[in-house]
């Protein structure tokens, strides 16, 4: 089969054409649910019509409505012409008839909710694939198009069955396309893997709390999710009508909302959006992830969670003086403020900063959703990524930024430009992607609900309070992985108590 010109894979809606990249098989723009246009703008995803004859699957789909500019320069990369039609996904896989079915990995893209799609150079899925997967990645609406509250919408719907969340929703649309459609690709959708960095993180806990999800996966990794709170549905409502209000239609209707042109919403003022964050209160997310997870009430699956040393990175992108913080806590909270000091090392107030906000958005979100799996019965591994490219260790002078560490997760490194050219990346750099990613594959393809721990180079044993381990990929930006036990123990537990209250999309 493999020297054959043209691959065919059946699937329920019909039969496919896919091509072959050095020995996978690649089947990309695939729908898996009828393009969300015209009435069915805010609708829970429809089911694809069958084709007839057989469908090309050898091209991208389109990319959600975003700012293609943006993306470019920060999302990860060329999404293509963006289109409201977006709702396609990839699948990469070694071997269309195994003797036994592969695992399943699904990628979830990150970009704050506003910008990226499954089809980036990043999340390409051949490497893994390779390695005895079978990869799939998935584009979903995003901005105002994914999630939405107006009192018009609202109207349509019983009390209590409101949908907001719809980019969730083109998620859960995605997985039980897995369920239905992955054993023509060689995958076992008895064992589907979840995984996302930033805004897909939070995609992934937010699945592991909804309950229209149960059944659709088995484990998940979550990647430098933030601890921001979701967005209240009250406020979501105040928050559409102003964007109704600020495109001249006031007394909206559903009709007239949706007769409105998709690109008029994304030059729309950031503070106008949802993102990068759900809301809360739906029927698909009756409850923020945060509240569920404090609860220990989280769907009782596997989960690996971390972060990156300087996660900060991304929200000094977006404009905030970390080192702000830190003064007017001095000069407003002087006894907060000298309990932080006690708790790093001594430097100054940028520097302070950036690690304070690091630690209290991103490093606490893990160790939170640690303690939550435990309380649950269900197995947590925690981790931390600290490695940086060989040869720009004098570029990350604070460590790894936001998102850096996707491509070693993913085994990608040959996909991308480095952000310096002139610093290309290495043969360390490309043993220590595999490294890490095997991880990555040996929990996609060992781990179940009894797992004490995942084999490796470094045994990997589940999170417990008592022993407290966390494994670190790179240590002070060198190549080593090792376990650290009460990894920022004492921060975490302050600023456990603190993260509702300080922690705000403001």
């Amino acid at each position: 089969m493999k020297n054959e010109q043209r691959f065919t894979a059946e699937i329920a809606e019909g039969i496919l054409y896919g091509r072959m990249e050095e020995d996978i098989f690649v089947f990309s723009g695939i729908p898996y649910a009828a393009p969300p246009v015209g009435p069915l703008r805010w609708r829970a995803p429809h089911a694809v019509p069958p084709w007839r004859e057989p469908r090309d699957a050898s091209g991208w789909g389109n990319a959600s409505w975003q700012n293609r500019e943006e993306c470019i320069a920060y999302g990860g990369g060329d999404p293509g012409e963006p289109d409201e039609d977006c709702l396609y996904l990839n699948v990469w896989t070694a071997d269309l008839q195994p003797q036994k079915p592969l695992p399943v990995m699904v990628w979830i893209h990150g970009g704050g909710y506003r910008l990226g799609c499954g089809s980036l150079p990043p999340y390409h899925g051949a490497a893994l694939a390779a390695r005895g997967v079978v990869m799939v990645t998935l584009n979903y609406r995003l901005g105002h198009l994914g999630f939405f509250a107006h009192p018009a919408l609202d109207a349509e719907y019983a009390p209590g069955e409101a949908i907001n969340n719809f980019a969730l929703l083109d998620q859960i649309a995605a997985l039980q396309w897995v369920q239905r459609n992955i054993h023509a690709f060689g995958g076992d959708r008895h064992n589907v893997t979840i995984m996302g960095e930033s805004c897909g993180g939070h995609s992934v806990l937010a699945l592991f709390t909804s309950p229209l999800a149960i059944g659709l996966f088995h484990k998940g990794i979550v990647q430098s999710v933030y601890g921001l709170p979701d967005r209240p549905r009250s406020d979501a409502l105040a928050n559409g009508v102003a964007v109704a209000r600020q495109l001249n239609l006031p007394d909206a209707t559903a009709e007239q909302l949706r007769a409105l042109p998709a690109d008029a919403f994304w030059p729309l003022a950031r503070e106008l959006g949802n993102g990068p964050v759900a809301i809360a209160g739906d029927r698909v997310l009756p409850q923020s992830p945060l509240t569920v997870f404090s609860a220990a009430r989280q769907h009782r699956y596997p989960l690996i969670i971390g972060s990156n040393s300087d996660e900060a990175s991304v929200l000094e992108h977006f404009g905030l003086d970390t080192g702000n913080a830190v003064r007017q806590m001095r000069q407003k909270h002087k006894p907060g403020f000298y309990l932080i000091k006690l708790l790093y090392p001594r430097q100054d107030d940028r520097l302070l900063g950036r690690q304070v906000v690091r630690d209290l958005v991103f490093t606490t979100m893990g160790y939170v959703v640690a303690q939550a799996q435990q309380r649950a019965g269900a197995p947590c591994w925690r981790y931390y990524f600290d490695y940086v490219s060989e040869q720009s260790r004098g570029l990350y002078r604070y460590g790894v930024w936001h998102g850096n560490e996707v491509p070693y997760v993913l085994d990608t490194l040959h996909n991308m430009t480095p952000a310096d050219r002139e610093r290309p990346y290495s043969a360390g750099d490309r043993q220590f992607a595999w490294r890490v990613s095997e991880y990555w594959l040996r929990f996609a393809r060992e781990v179940n609900p009894a797992s004490q721990y995942i084999d490796g180079e470094v045994r990997w044993p589940v999170w417990q309070s008592r022993s407290d381990q966390t494994l670190h990929f790179g240590v002070k930006g060198e190549a080593d992985i090792a376990l650290i036990r009460r990894f920022m123990k004492r921060r975490m537990q302050l600023f456990r108590l603190l993260m509702r209250r300080l922690v705000r999309l403001s």
